[in-house]
């Protein structure tokens, strides 16, 4: 999968460009804040329809304008597809494949697979299982449309027995019968589809961090969930008393852990920062290849200053695995020019260089 160009108005800093991209390497070079990122969120937006950095669709558009508008033309095998955007303020955006618009946007979800490597993706590490959750969950609902839907209802399910938790009054219990028999039921679906996403996913990390740091450390990830021991029903009945007291569920599926660790520690006490950031690389790259292996094509490849921290030995293996045939289209950005020609000197790949200032883009 190919995106061949980028219509950009009003989007956050961006106040109008149009750009043709290289099928293989495109590298944006500016100083801090002058619109690399946003650049890079343009084109996460028309995959996922939002923005990476800031849910609030309005926020988006760039300061004293009225509206934003996106549109990337994407050439996926031998079929040309014509992504559009438009949000106007104060009123609902609209998402259009081929100039048709969608009527929901979950169905727009999966057809642009991307995978975005940022200085954001530290919070998988540094916050708490949250994150990481919304991790796998993001991974896994890009190729699998059921689970993003047994998620939503999930979160329903819970949302509703969150709220008669709170009430002064005695609820009846039927009502809270309803409701954990619901998040039960997707509960136990979503398990089963982490746990298997997970042991597949935990090889193929493991070698692309083996590859980045010469096979010096060992990492993995531990999935843990109250599913693996209870009867989630009977846990859930079991605690109504406390979780009145406490005024949320403190059982289910929303309560996995996925830790990270580094050498059987977790990393977040033991890692340094080059140790951290290629954790997360590798877990980025893993992402695209299992992605790429679902969708039988290479997802789009977003590198947001990536080689910050990291010594001159891994920053060479992540080009050259980068820049194998294994790997697409890329979008990389960073502050230092000399650096970009430095690697690019090596690569036998087509490039395209921007310079990005003030948010106007240009070769």
């Amino acid at each position: 999968m190919r995106l061949n160009s980028l219509s950009i108005l009003n989007y956050k800093n961006i106040q109008e460009t149009e750009l043709i991209f290289s099928p293989k390497i495109n590298c944006f070079i500016g100083n801090n804040g002058m619109g690399k990122t946003n650049l890079l969120d343009a084109i996460y937006f028309l995959s996922f329809c939002k923005s990476h950095s800031n849910s609030i669709d309005s926020q988006n558009i760039l300061h004293n304008s009225e509206f934003f508008m996106l549109q990337g033309k994407y050439e996926i095998g031998d079929s040309i597809e014509e992504i559009y955007c438009g949000m106007k303020a104060r009123q609902k955006k609209q998402f259009k494949r081929n100039k048709k618009e969608y009527e929901r946007l979950s169905e727009h979800i999966g057809l642009l697979p991307l995978v975005l490597v940022s200085p954001d993706d530290a919070m998988l590490i540094t916050e708490g299982s949250e994150e990481r959750r919304k991790f796998v969950d993001g991974v896994i609902s890009q190729f699998n449309k059921s689970y993003l839907n047994q998620l939503l209802q999930y979160n329903n399910a819970l949302k509703q027995r969150n709220a008669l938790l709170k009430i002064e009054t005695t609820v009846d219990d039927s009502l809270l019968d309803i409701w954990e028999e619901q998040m039960a039921l997707y509960g136990n679906y979503i398990y089963e589809q982490r746990k298997k996403f997970i042991d597949e996913f935990i090889p193929i990390f493991q070698d692309y961090y083996r590859f980045i740091s010469n096979g010096n450390e060992q990492i993995s990830l531990s999935y843990k969930s109250q599913h693996d021991e209870h009867d989630i029903k009977a846990r859930m009945n079991a605690t109504r008393d406390r979780d009145r007291m406490l005024g949320y569920s403190t059982q289910g599926i929303h309560k996995d852990e996925l830790e990270m660790l580094l050498d059987n520690f977790p990393i977040k006490r033991v890692g340094s920062q080059g140790q951290n950031k290629t954790y997360l690389i590798s877990l980025k790259l893993a992402q695209f290849n299992f992605l790429k292996r679902t969708h039988q094509l290479s997802p789009l490849l977003l590198l947001d200053d990536i080689f910050d921290k990291l010594d001159s030995n891994r920053v060479a293996k992540i080009v050259e695995l980068v820049s194998s045939e294994t790997f697409g289209q890329i979008f990389i950005t960073d502050t230092n020019r000399e650096h970009l020609d430095l690697m690019l000197r090596d690569l036998a790949q087509d490039a395209t260089i921007f310079i990005v200032e003030n948010g106007e883009i240009k070769i």
